[in-house]
C-alpha cells in the first residue's frame, strides 16, 4: 500500500471513531523515518485506545501491520507506527504541551483530515 493510500485509510479510521482535530503533516522532505505524521485528539483515555485500535484494525485488514504501538496502556498519548505513516493520538492537554505541529512547522501541513 502506498503512503498516500495508507494516510487516507488512517484518516478514515480515525474519523469513524470520532477523532477530534485530525491533522496531517507531510515530513517526506524532512526525515527518512516516515512520510506522514497524523495527529488526532480524543476525549478520554478509553477514546484514545479506541482511536488507536481502529487504525490498527483497518490497517491490518488492508495487509499493513503496525510495527510498533506505544502508550496503549492507560496513556495520554498513543503512537501507532505503520512505517510510512506514524499516528499520534493524544489528549488535548498533552497535544498542546508537546506541540508536535510547532516542532514540524517547516513541513507542509496538509490541514485538517489531510485536505490540501
Amino acid at each position: 500500500m502506498q503512503a498516500e493510500q495508507l494516510k487516507d485509510l488512517v484518516i478514515s479510521a480515525l474519523e469513524d471513531v470520532k477523532a477530534q482535530d485530525v491533522s496531517v503533516i507531510d515530513v517526506r522532505d524532512r526525515t527518512s523515518v516516515t512520510d506522514y505524521m497524523v495527529l488526532a485528539s480524543g476525549t478520554s483515555n478509553r477514546h484514545l485506545k479506541s482511536l488507536a485500535d481502529s487504525v490498527i484494525v483497518e490497517a491490518k485488514e488492508k495487509g499493513v501491520r503496525a510495527s510498533n504501538v506505544e502508550g496503549s496502556n492507560v496513556s495520554d498519548w498513543i503512537l501507532v507506527d505503520l512505517g510510512d505513516v506514524v499516528v499520534h493520538v493524544m489528549m488535548p492537554a498533552t497535544r498542546e504541551f508537546y506541540d508536535l505541529e510547532r516542532l514540524w512547522r517547516d513541513a507542509p501541513d496538509l490541514g485538517v483530515a489531510g485536505s490540501e
